[in-house]
């Protein structure tokens, strides 16, 4: 009999993944392997495409953006997290940049084309109502670390990340938050490659969703998960509870809501990220039906 081949999971050194990380401790590698991604869910997109990685946890509107604008190196198979995702808005420490305004027309750092970093810009820029000579040029970075680096040497006005992960550089002095801007979207699914068995990814559901529902819980958002993302991520304990207040895990992960995808395509055209007729596309266009339920 031969033994089923372990997913490659494609992951970002985020708390919202400490779900993922707790079951991997379980695992002790046997049925999946993390493989991590820095550059985040761009880079995920790229190694999918290479045939790097399986499945992967990232970005909602990435996911969605990348499928809508002819990518077909993965589908939805599963949401993740329910909530919002707040994305600061980051500046060098010393730059001439005080506030969103002053960012028309100025050039964005992102991570990838693609990447969630460049399509959150792109709805900054509409929530803004900025005109076409206002909106951003953006510059690839890479890595986090480019990024900050970037905007310190005024290649870039500023970069968007994640909220929480870069607050212990703004506490450092290293860069400063001009602002945020909230996904209108639940900001993580689940994708997987075409060619990852089926079987192998409704398993792989299957088993991380119990740590899924147990993180969420009352119980373990008292200390447990405190704990944790302090001690793993090395969060400051004031700001991983401040983080739990404002996010939410789905309890039945093997799932993609239509409206979410339908909606989240409605804003990107909005953005100008994916062409309008993307909204009216097949949902099996999205997500792989032969895994995940659409709800």
């Amino acid at each position: 009999m031969t033994t089923p081949r372990k997913l490659r999971v494609g992951w970002h050194r985020e708390h919202f993944l400490s779900p993922l990380l707790q079951f991997a401790d379980k695992d002790k590698n046997e049925t999946f392997e993390l493989v991590e991604c820095p550059g985040g869910t761009g880079e995920m997109q790229v190694k999918l495409k290479n045939g790097e990685i399986d499945l992967c946890i990232a970005l909602t509107d990435a996911l969605i953006a990348g499928l809508a604008n002819g990518l077909e190196s993965y589908k939805l198979v599963g949401r993740y997290i329910a909530s919002p995702l707040r994305w600061a808005i980051i500046t060098g420490k010393d730059s001439k940049y005080n506030t969103v305004d002053d960012l028309k027309g100025t050039t964005f750092g992102i991570s990838r084309l693609g990447s969630g970093s460049q399509v959150m810009a792109s709805v900054l820029s509409l929530q803004q109502g900025w005109t076409e000579s206002e909106q951003p040029q953006f510059k690839v970075n890479g890595q986090f670390k480019p990024l900050r680096d970037s905007v310190n040497l005024g290649e870039t006005s500023v970069f968007l990340w994640e909220w929480f992960t870069t607050k212990p550089y703004v506490d450092s002095g290293e860069v400063r938050f001009i602002g945020s801007v909230y996904t209108p979207w639940p900001c993580w699914h689940i994708a997987a490659s075409p060619s990852a068995p089926a079987s192998s990814v409704k398993t792989f559901l299957s088993s991380l969703e119990p740590y899924v529902q147990h993180f969420n819980s009352a119980e373990a958002r008292e200390k447990e998960d405190v704990d944790f993302v302090t001690y793993y991520f090395g969060h400051q304990r004031d700001d991983v509870v401040e983080w739990l207040s404002t996010v939410k895990w789905e309890e039945n992960i093997a799932q993609v809501k239509e409206d979410v995808v339908r909606e989240t395509l409605r804003v990107l055209a909005k953005a100008g990220v994916v062409k309008p007729e993307t909204e009216k596309l097949d949902i099996t266009t999205f997500v792989n039906t032969d895994v995940a339920t659409v709800v």
